[in-house]
């Protein structure tokens, strides 16, 4: 286990160096000091927080930047999601709100302060970095019941409107790719908006590969800067490459659950049908389950779940970590070298989360494996944010 540290300084988006950074980080017990004589603090607010993958990676971004950071305000609707974040970020009940953003900002875009809104907006002060991941199950291609056209898909604008309350020097938000092909457009609208009200805007589509992390996890970012084209950044990660390995990320923790206490370091139980699939993936040599493995509704061989069932490598990228990463049916899910699923520590490595950060409140297994796979990998916070400040994005003191 590689020893604790301290801020190690300006990690590039490329190169062995920003690996190894990465991989200190996620390898820590302790988390890291707030610089002793910090230059400034900048202020945040994360919206549809989770557990704070987001706030995680903005506050390490903020504190490798020589800054303190000062958590402003965060709300979600899982209890179990606050209290998680409550835990890891010493916020306290007046900055942590458990309940729905659409609640206090009943407002559209462009329409004159509800009396709410002006409460919060004196509640929260100024801002520096609004962070917003909102609800992706509506946009996401897994789900074919309101694929593109869910009611809540609209929740999008709500970080809109709280960007517009707030006027935060820099606003990161995420969702899955197809967010961008909404029916109601919210993507372009919110982007458009966000023009009109004095913020340059872009955004793409960004892998967490791109950041280091060996996870096909792809993510639609957003950016709006007040005064400045943000650009630069994502052409910077269009080109950035290398990423770390499976086995460097997970391979110490391979026999943890021959001596784990509690649902954090051990698996999921298989049923009789899928131990002997998995046994078959060894015996065989095989990563992927043939087709007369599968269940019937699988046997097609035109099928497209090629992952499912299947058993990670380890000098390979991970599919998407997801809130099903304990079942093989739901994913490539399957021990590179134990014939076992991963477990939730394992999961929370591959999504970045440094192993100082706390999900001991968790009871449920099915709560727990949602938490992380429903969370933001923080290093897609820390990088832009990170590099925002780094190239006089963000101006401290403005």
């Amino acid at each position: 286990m590689i020893a604790p540290h301290t801020p190690l300084g300006p990690p590039p988006p490329v190169g062995k160096r920003a690996k190894k950074t990465l991989l200190q980080w996620i390898l820590q017990q302790r988390e890291s000091l707030a610089a002793r004589c910090p230059a400034a603090t900048l202020r945040l607010a994360d919206l549809f927080a989770g557990c704070g993958g987001l706030t995680l990676g903005a506050v390490e971004a903020i504190r490798r930047a020589g800054f303190d950071a000062d958590v402003r305000f965060a709300i979600d609707l899982e209890p179990e999601c606050v209290e998680t974040y409550a835990a890891n970020f010493r916020t306290t009940a007046d900055r942590l709100v458990c309940g729905s953003i659409a609640d206090l900002l009943p407002g559209e875009p462009g329409e004159k302060l509800d009396p709410i809104e002006a409460a919060l907006q004196a509640k929260v002060g100024n801002l520096d970095i609004v962070l917003a991941g909102p609800p992706c199950q509506g946009h996401s291609d897994l789900n074919n019941h309101s694929r593109r056209d869910d009611p809540k898909n609209r929740l999008y604008l709500k970080a809109v409107r709280f960007v517009e309350v707030t006027r935060p020097k820099v606003a990161l938000i995420e969702n899955v790719p197809a967010a961008r092909h909404d029916k109601s457009k919210v993507v372009q609208t919110a982007a458009e908006f966000l023009r009109k009200t004095g913020y340059q805007v872009r955004f793409d589509t960004i892998s967490a590969h791109r950041f280091g992390l060996p996870q096909r996890r792809r993510r639609l970012v957003m950016l709006a800067v007040r005064g400045k084209d943000p650009e630069p950044i994502f052409a910077r990660y269009r080109k950035a490459s290398g990423y770390h390995s499976v086995r460097e990320i997970i391979g110490d923790l391979q026999d943890e659950p021959d001596l784990a206490k509690g649902i954090f370091g051990t698996p999921s139980r298989m049923t009789r049908t899928n131990v002997s699939r998995v046994n078959f993936l060894f015996r065989e040599k095989r990563y992927d389950l043939p087709n007369h493995k599968r269940p019937n509704c699988h046997r097609d061989n035109d099928h497209s779940y090629k992952s499912m069932y299947g058993r990670l490598r380890w000098d390979r990228l991970a599919q998407t970590i997801t809130g099903g990463f304990g079942s093989m049916g739901q994913g490539r899910y399957v021990h590179p070298s134990r014939k076992r699923v991963i477990t939730p520590h394992e999961a929370a490595r591959l999504q970045g989360f440094p192993d100082y950060f706390d999900f001991g409140l968790v009871s449920k297994r099915t709560a727990l494996h949602q938490m992380i796979g429903n969370a933001v990998p923080p290093v897609m916070a820390f990088q832009p944010i990170f590099d925002l400040i780094n190239d006089g994005y963000i101006e401290t003191g403005a």
